[in-house]
This record gives structure tokens, C-alpha cells and sequence, in this order.
């Protein structure tokens, strides 16, 4: 990952006051178009799972996934898809653990006026959906176990999205994208660690944070070594993270929390007595250069592939999922709690004295974020695995749901921004002359109606 830059002059800081920071704007731009590339294959393997699911090749593809590998004693023979779940997509969650530290050490987390209103549109985000779908699927106890299954945010899918089709919207409305896709991260773990985990093993888990706490202290103490050294961190980093993932994983909790815990591990910022610049990355920003890739590339989308393969059954079985209250629940949940959960708490947020929406943003825009939230994939397909056993009829169900609901939100919110950015367009066309005197477009100050 690049260096943020330098930072702009008093006057261009002066003329941004509440669009969050300068370097932060060009960091969520870089990454914006990094996950482009993330989100498409994203889409492609889950596509791929779902047509050799569907299709006259369909056993070999329920064999490949439920095809079993691992040393027993241990507690890892797992199937395939197994291994993708718990294992493959602790690289993810390690990259969220990153983000996360990051974000409240160095980014507009760390301040109460930038982060109240993002944040607390997350929380709605989450209780909203759950209240509708509990709600939906109260005449039926036993689908109670998903209530936690809309409400996720797949951060790569929705930012694809966004990079997509937001090339001139405002920077604060990514930035508000963001920061509320991480804090909705935070809460999803949060849940993964509380509500899905039946029984602990005290061992196992205590070794686990002991190997943790190791990991932490080389981190910390040789964050230098490890930053000019890309080949330590794979040498001696991900042998004791593989370690402390196997033992997290023995004791009950899901495995994914090893990632996320390692990931706050990993320092931010550099040390004082190391004389190095501010604006050069810290050893989290070079992690999160180094695996993203591998989190984006490889990761992801074979989880994609080996949950998102569901036998539909045709169009009778297509018609039977959607009659289903899971399915009704999750679509509703997804496309329209996660929109109205933002919007009522970002405006309740609001109305709080000294607090106020970014001068730079209208409503409309806030509810084409909140469709874009709507957008669960990945930890909502994880979270159905977690809520309903491979038996349950209701998960291929969810599965269904998720899948048609982040379609549904992705393509209203597609309609609505890429209108909102049409009209950013001709602002930015019709005031490209109109420069302040540090020669900063005066873009933002004209919105769209």
C-alpha cells in the first residue's frame, strides 16, 4: 500500500471541515480500487458454485466440498469447505483485525465527532434487521437460530460496488461507507464470538492466548525487522499464528477470532526512537499490503465457492425458497432493515445538539450507503453455517436468501448512486475551473438535488 501523501496545506483543511481527514480520503480511495478486482472474482467463484451445484455435474461438486483432510487428534479433519470457512477465511478476518486496530489508533474512529454518527448508523444497521426477521419468522421458533444472519455487511462486495459506479461521489460518503462496514465487522465478530459458540474448552483457549500473546510481543518489539524483512513475517509470524489459530479453534470458539485477534496484535504506528516519518506505513498498513491479495484473491472467493454452492432444485425448489420464512425474513432484513436501520439512527444521531450530517452529503445519499449495506454475502453465509446444521433444511434456504437479497441490494443501490453520480459528474465538469486559490475543485460545495 502507498503512503498517504503529504498533507494538504491550512487553507485546503480549512475548506474540508467535516469530510474527514485528507490522507484518510486517499487511503479509502486506494482501497476502493483495490477491491474492485476483489469483489468481481468475489462474484465469479460464488457464480461458479452455484451453476456446478445446479448443474448435471452436481455430485462431484458436493464431494469435492464435503471431501475430508486433516489430522484428527487435533480436532482438524475437516471437509473442504470446512477448512474454507474456518480456515481460509481467518486471513480475512485477520485483515478486519487490522482495519479495525487501524482505524481506532489512526483513522476517523479515533474521534468522537467523525466516528459517532458511522458508528451508531452500524448499530442500527445490526438491531433493525434482526427485529424484522425475528419478527417475520416468529411463527416458526426453530429458524429463531438466524436472527444474526442479516446483519452483516460484506465490506469487499459492497465496496466493489461502490468503486463501481461512485467514481465522483464524495470522498465523506466512502469514508462513511467505510468506517460504517468496519464498526459492522466489529459488532458481526462480537456475535460470531458470543451467540455461536456452545460450549468452550479452558485449555485449548488459554494456550491459544498465550501463543497470541507471543505473536504480539515479536510484533511489537521487532515491528521494524519485520517491516524491512517481508520474509520474517512468513517465516516466524504466520508459524505461531498458525499455532494459535488451531488452538482457538480446538477450544470451541470459531476459528475466525484468531484472526481478528491477531490482527490487533500488529502496531499501527511507528516508534518514536526509530526516527522514521509519520507519513511512511506502519507495520499494519504493510500487512494489509502484503495479504490483501491473499485475503481478496484466494480466500474469499473459495469460501464463495464452497457456501454459496446450493442445490436450488429447479424452479419448483426456487419457488419453494421463497416461500419459506427464512428466506422472506432474510430478503427483508437485508434490503430493507439495513436501509432503514441507518437512516432512522443516523438521523436520530443528528438530532443530538453539536451533532450533524456532513455538510458534503444528503439523505438520499445515506439511504444508497444503507442499500449497499444490505449487501451480506460472506459473514451472513458464514453465519448461516453457524445457525443451522448441514441437515437443516432452512440453511440451502438462507443460502438462497442471502444470495438473492445482495443481488436485490446491490442493484437498487447501483439505480439510486449511479444517479446521485451522475449529477457529482456535472458538477465536477461544470466547476472544474472553479478553484480556490490552493487550487482544490470546489466540488463538494454544489450537490446534486
Amino acid at each position: 500500500m502507498t503512503s498517504p501523501g503529504p498533507t494538504p496545506p491550512a487553507t485546503a483543511r480549512g475548506l474540508f471541515p467535516r469530510l474527514g481527514s485528507y490522507a484518510e480520503a486517499l487511503r479509502i480511495g486506494t482501497l476502493l480500487r483495490k477491491e474492485t478486482v476483489g469483489g468481481a472474482l468475489l462474484v465469479l467463484m460464488a457464480a461458479i458454485g452455484i451453476l456446478w451445484a445446479n448443474s448435471p455435474w452436481a455430485d462431484s461438486y458436493f464431494a469435492l466440498r464435503d471431501f475430508e483432510i486433516g489430522y484428527e487428534p487435533w480436532h482438524l479433519r475437516l471437509s473442504l469447505g470446512a477448512w474454507a470457512a474456518d480456515g481460509l477465511l481467518a486471513i480475512f478476518f485477520f485483515l478486519v483485525g487490522l482495519e479495525l486496530k487501524r482505524e481506532f489508533v489512526a483513522g476517523d474512529l479515533r474521534r468522537f465527532s467523525t466516528a459517532i454518527v458511522p458508528v451508531t448508523a452500524a448499530v442500527g444497521g445490526v438491531i433493525v434487521p434482526a427485529l424484522l426477521y425475528v419478527a417475520i419468522v416468529a411463527p416458526a421458533p426453530g429458524l429463531m437460530r438466524g436472527w444474526a444472519i442479516p446483519t452483516a455487511t460484506d465490506i469487499a462486495f459492497a465496496v466493489a460496488v461502490l468503486a463501481l459506479i461512485g467514481s465522483h461521489l464524495p470522498a465523506p460518503l466512502r469514508l462513511f461507507l467505510l468506517t460504517l462496514a468496519v464498526v459492522d465487522d466489529l459488532i458481526a465478530i462480537s456475535i460470531i464470538a458470543i451467540f455461536y459458540t456452545a460450549a468452550i474448552n479452558l485449555i485449548p483457549l488459554l494456550l491459544g492466548l498465550l501463543t497470541i500473546a507471543v505473536y504480539a510481543v515479536l510484533a511489537q518489539r521487532y515491528r521494524q525487522f519485520f517491516h524491512l524483512r517481508s520474509s520474517a513475517a512468513w517465516l516466524i509470524l504466520l508459524p505461531i499464528g498458525v499455532v494459535a489459530w488451531a488452538f482457538i479453534h480446538a477450544s470451541g470458539i470459531h476459528a475466525t477470532i484468531a484472526g481478528v485477534l491477531l490482527g490487533f496484535t500488529i502496531p499501527v504506528l511507528h516508534r518514536r526512537r526509530d526516527n522514521i516519518a509519520d507519513t511512511a506505513p506502519g507495520l499494519a498498513e504493510e500487512f494489509e499490503h502484503r495479504f490483501r491479495p491473499l485475503s481478496a484473491g484466494i480466500a474469499v472467493p473459495v469460501f464463495a465457492f464452497f457456501s454459496a454452492g446450493v442445490a436450488i432444485g429447479g424452479t419448483e425448489g426456487f419457488v419453494s425458497a421463497l416461500a419459506d420464512p427464512v428466506t422472506i425474513g432474510i430478503v427483508v432484513a437485508l434490503v430493507a432493515g439495513k436501509p432503514l436501520g441507518i437512516v432512522a439512527a443516523t438521523w436520530l444521531t443528528t438530532r443530538t445538539r453539536g451533532i450533524r450530517l456532513d455538510p458534503a452529503l444528503r439523505w438520499i445519499d445515506i439511504t444508497g450507503v444503507g442499500l449497499l449495506a444490505g449487501i451480506g454475502f460472506t459473514v451472513s453465509l458464514l453465519v448461516t453455517e453457524l445457525s443451522f446444521s448441514a441437515s437443516d433444511p432452512p440453511r440451502d434456504h438462507a443460502k438462497v436468501a442471502i444470495l438473492l437479497a445482495s443481488v436485490l441490494a446491490a442493484a437498487i443501490a447501483s439505480i439510486l448512486l449511479i444517479s446521485r453520480n451522475r449529477g457529482y459528474r456535472k458538477i465536477a465538469q461544470s466547476h472544474a475551473v472553479d478553484t480556490n486559490r490552493d487550487g482544490i475543485p470546489d466540488v463538494y460545495q454544489h450537490r446534486p438535488e
